[in-house]
This record gives C-alpha cells, structure tokens and sequence, in this order.
C-alpha cells in the first residue's frame, strides 16, 4: 500500500493528504519530521516532507507525487480530461506554490513562530504577492471551484496555502493580501464542509498538539 510520509502540519503534505482521500486511494501515513540526516536523506534526497512510498520506491516532490498518484490511481480523476485544462490547472497549481505562497513562507517566523521578519523583507514579499494576488484575482474561477465546476489538484494546494498567506499578510501588513478576491471566503467556506477536508483540518490540529510538546522537551 501507498504511504504518505510527513507530519499534518505540512501545507504540502495536506496538499497531496487531500488529493488521496478525494480520489479514494487507499494509503497509509507515516509521521517523519524534515531532516538532513543520512537515514533521511535516503528516503527524501532534499530531506523534505512529504514523500511517498510506493512499491517502485519514493517520491518526493508535492506536485510531482499528485502526478504520480493522477497516471497510478486514475478513479476519480482530479485532471480534466481536456489537455488545455489539464495545463490551465497545472498554471494555477504552479502559482499557489511558487508565487503566493512560497512568497509569504518569508513572513512565516513570525506570523506562526513568534521569531522576527525585517521590514526590507516585508517590502520584498509585499511586491512578489501583490503580482501573485493579482494573477490569482484573474485566473481563480470560484465555479464553484477554483478552476472550475469540478475539484482539481488546484483545489488540494489552494485549500492548503490560501489560510496561510490570509494571515502571514495580515500579521505583516495588517491587511489580508487576499481580501480584495471577493471569492476567496465563500470558497474556503465551501472546500471547508467537505468531509475530507474536515478530516485533514481535525488531523492537522491533532499534528499542532503534537509539534507543540516535540517542541517544548
């Protein structure tokens, strides 16, 4: 069986956690904590979560693992069926990762960790976000989806990352870089009340808990 290796804590662990339970892939999980030792390195040659086992070996990557999970599972496929779609998900995928919310993952120490960010490393997020915001604001279809009537890999990375950059900005600039997208609220509100969502919020929580008192010993 598939096992998914990490901790729920991980935005990009959830990413491909949402995209398994929503396609119905049977998988296990396994809690392993990012790493650069030598045993770690084996499994994740970058040392990252998440990573995958599989009975080929693993993977590593969180876009690439939906990938694989897309060509190795395809019951209940989260690609359109129409190549140009298929790309336009990818588009999006590719922004919520890279432009918005690997941008905002600066601001992170201290909206979430209680560390410090330098005001010149504020000013650089802010001009890399309002670019992602923008783009976000005329690619992002809320039909009801984020690409569209049906749920994508876009959705497992937009449900993820969108609650974070919402408060790493606002804990910066104390405004949500997102709120001027009229469809980012109802949206999280409806991804929200999918039970398989409601599942990886409950795990995550419980995931908190648990880096909290791995924290304080």
């Amino acid at each position: 069986m598939l096992k998914l290796c990490g901790f729920a804590v991980s935005n990009y662990y959830n990413k491909v956690k949402i995209a398994l339970l929503e396609k119905g892939v049977p998988f296990e999980e396994e809690l392993v904590w990012t790493s650069q030792k030598e045993d770690m390195l084996r499994r994740s040659p970058m040392g990252k979560v998440p990573f995958i086992e599989t009975a080929h070996g693993n993977l590593s990557e969180s876009s690439v693992i939906n990938e694989y999970i897309e060509e190795a599972y395809p019951q209940t496929p989260l690609f359109p069926a129409d190549p140009w779609q298929r790309a336009k998900v990818r588009e999006l995928t590719n922004l919520l990762d890279m432009h918005l919310e690997l941008q905002a993952r600066r601001l992170y120490a201290g909206a979430f960790f209680g560390g410090t960010v330098s005001e010149e490393a504020k000013a650089e997020v802010r001009k890399e976000l309002d670019k992602g915001v923008r783009a976000l604001a005329g690619m992002a279809v809320f039909g009801p989806f984020i690409a569209g009537a049906s749920l994508t890999y876009a959705d497992c990375a937009a449900y993820v990352h969108l609650p974070l950059i919402a408060a790493a900005s606002k804990w910066a600039y104390g405004a949500d870089a997102l709120a001027g997208i009229a469809g980012v609220r109802p949206y999280l509100a409806m991804m929200k009340a999918r039970p398989h969502i409601q599942k990886v919020d409950a795990d995550r929580k419980a995931s908190l808990e648990l880096m909290a008192q791995r924290n304080k010993a």
